[in-house]
């Protein structure tokens, strides 16, 4: 049986514990036992590398240096990191060593919430296999994103209330190796609610089942 770690907390809009236990369920579907927990001392204490798969689920927050050490290693060696919104790229903010292993980060959500497009920019590839565009209502993360990230969907930007990023196109979920462990984000799932959306619900699982290596 797979293992995974989910860490919720941080920003209390974003209602993360509650988010974290649909991640929770959603995974238990597919056989896995899973340890939610509300502690960034989880990363200080727990055996990360005995996980296949992490969930840093945590808005802001600061994760201690060993804490950050210890996640590096563990992904480096093979555990999967999978996570959405700003649970990962708004997480640990003055922590380069996890902004380098996320492949991006939060930057802002021009227009707050709103209604855009989501484009599936690769359709042969296994996490987004049968899917198509869609129409999702939420923020629009604007990221500064690693050029080394693969990118499954992308989002493009409307200039209401910055003119200069009219028509920008920005990745809004990828995946990348790290060493010998995979990482996914996707940016969808502002609130628990949205993570009910169909192709939110299918992108989310998917990559977190590949970041696990179980799919």
């Amino acid at each position: 049986m797979q293992r995974c770690l989910i860490v919720s907390g941080g920003y209390a809009p974003h209602r993360p514990f509650e988010a974290g236990e649909r991640l929770r369920l959603l995974l238990e579907e597919d056989g896995f036992a899973v340890r939610h927990v509300e502690t960034l001392k989880a990363y200080d204490r727990e055996d990360l590398r005995a996980y296949d798969l992490i969930v840093p689920n945590w808005t802001v927050g600061r994760i201690s240096v060993e804490g950050i050490g210890r996640l590096w290693e563990a992904v480096w060696a093979g555990t999967g990191l999978g996570g959405f919104h700003g649970g990962m790229a708004d997480g640990f903010r003055d922590s380069d060593r996890f902004r380098f292993m996320v492949g991006g980060s939060y930057v802002r959500e021009p227009g707050g919430i709103c209604r855009y497009t989501v484009e599936i920019a690769r359709p042969d590839d296994p996490i987004m296999a049968g899917l198509a565009d869609f129409s999702y209502e939420s923020e629009q993360y604007y990221l500064q994103v690693d050029p080394a990230i693969e990118v499954l969907a992308t989002t493009r930007f409307r200039g209401t209330d910055y003119p200069w990023i009219d028509g920008v196109v920005m990745p809004t979920v990828w995946k990348k190796p790290f060493g010998a462990g995979r990482v996914f984000f996707s940016a969808l799932g502002h609130v628990p609610e949205e993570l009910d959306h169909p192709s939110v619900r299918a992108i989310l699982r998917r990559g977190l089942l590949w970041a696990a290596r179980a799919a």
